[in-house]
């Protein structure tokens, strides 16, 4: 199957079933990044801070990334095309049907049975970003020594970014700034 149409029709069955926004994607993505490697997983760790600090919705920024990185300009355009186009399908036969079965008790089971799988496929994607962004499993393998399993500049980034954010409770752009400029000067 040529490329831009596999690339969309995964994107496709990303934007179907990946409930709970964006960061639902992640999972799709990383089955992308292991059933097709047009990607790797540290690729998708850069697709994410590169989604989290820029304007618009993360997983539309996710699959454009991953569809310019695939395809090109034309893998950008089908790949977020696909994503968005379920969606919207499904956000038009909801509206339709909903105000007829709102307050339908098997409607109100199925969202709130939605509700803790949503945050099941984001926290799993969660640890798989921490594996990609925090540990560094080769340099362990190699050495054997538990401080090389560690990236303790990436793990002492993010705990200040974590308590600065909580604390100080700026704007999430002067967190991302600071975070590129600390990759620049230490090298990260």
């Amino acid at each position: 199957m040529p490329t831009l149409l596999q690339l969309m029709l995964e994107f496709a069955k990303t934007g179907l079933f990946s409930v709970g926004g964006g960061l639902a994607t992640l999972p799709f993505l990383y089955e992308m990044s292991d059933s097709f490697g047009w990607f790797s997983h540290a690729d998708i760790a850069d697709m994410i801070a590169v989604s989290e600090s820029t304007p618009g919705a993360i997983g539309i920024n996710m699959s454009t990334y991953a569809g310019f990185t695939t395809g090109g300009i034309p893998g950008a355009f089908l790949a977020s095309l696909a994503l968005a186009f379920p969606s919207f399908i499904v956000i038009l036969i909801i509206a339709r049907f909903l105000a007829k079965f709102r307050n339908n008790p098997h409607v109100e089971g199925a969202f709130y049975g939605l509700r803790p799988a949503s945050l099941a496929m984001i926290s799993a994607a969660g640890l798989n970003v921490a594996k990609v962004a925090l540990v560094n499993l080769d340099a362990y393998a190699a050495s054997g020594a538990i401080s090389d399993l560690f990236l303790w500049k990436a793990i002492i980034l993010g705990v200040m970014i974590f308590v600065g954010q909580r604390k100080l409770k700026w704007h999430p752009v002067v967190f991302i700034a600071i975070s590129a400029v600390a990759g620049i000067v230490f090298q990260f």
